[in-house]
């Protein structure tokens, strides 16, 4: 089972950051789950909402009105060209695109370092809650390993993953039943569960058989 740390080690350190994801393998992640959208300058940056308000003190405004190198200066917000970068090889990396115009150079800038590094395409994943999103991306890379997001509909979801010939599910946790597993790994699905943290709840979803646990505490996995 992959220990996965939600945005890093979003329970300990400012989310979606260098030192976020360096805690996370520090206390015992295989991997990192990130966010991506895109920056007034076209950058791929590693930032979870449309907006900084929440993230970056003293600066407010829509991401996309903000150049990469000013968001990194003002909130640590890298790129994911930088996080690429600096990822451990033996790592694992799941990169959920929130914008729609970020995933076409998100795909080219995986293709790059798959190409020009030993970064493998088995480490990656991309997953996102936009589906048309996902359809994008495979089709621009159809080595891609894709992830198809869910907060609802358990049975939609299972047959879109079937029909992009999806590697993963990823479901909040609370929607998954022994059922729903087992169907998705006779279709050679695995599942991911989000964002589960408490030690109560990450022993039953060990005990259900999951493939990956994303936390904001990967240390309790």
């Amino acid at each position: 089972m992959l220990k996965i740390g939600h945005r890093g080690a979003k329970g300990y350190v400012a989310e979606n950051t260098i030192d976020s994801f360096k805690e996370a393998f520090l206390l015992g992640a295989d991997g990192i789950e990130l966010d991506v959208q895109l920056s007034e300058d076209g950058e791929v940056v590693v930032i979870h909402d449309k907006t900084v308000d929440r993230t970056i003190a003293n600066a407010s405004g829509v991401v996309r009105h903000f150049t990469s190198d000013e968001l990194w200066r003002l909130g640590d917000v890298p790129t994911l060209n930088k996080v690429l970068h600096w990822l451990p090889r033996n790592k694992f990396i799941n990169i959920e695109i929130k914008d729609k115009k970020a995933a076409h150079p998100t795909v080219l800038l995986i293709d790059n370092f798959t190409l020009n590094s030993d970064l493998l395409y088995k480490n990656i994943v991309v997953s996102s809650f936009d589906w048309e999103i996902l359809k994008v991306v495979s089709a621009l890379e159809p080595m891609t390993k894709i992830g198809v997001l869910t907060e609802d509909n358990l049975e939609a979801t299972f047959d879109f993953a079937k029909e992009i010939k999806a590697f993963s599910v990823n479901v909040d946790y609370k929607l998954l039943t022994p059922e729903f597993i087992e169907k998705s790994h006779q279709n050679k699905l695995q599942i991911h569960a989000w964002t589960v943290n408490s030690p109560e709840d990450i022993t039953f979803v060990k005990n259900l058989g999951v493939d990956a646990i994303i936390s904001d505490f990967p240390d309790r996995l």
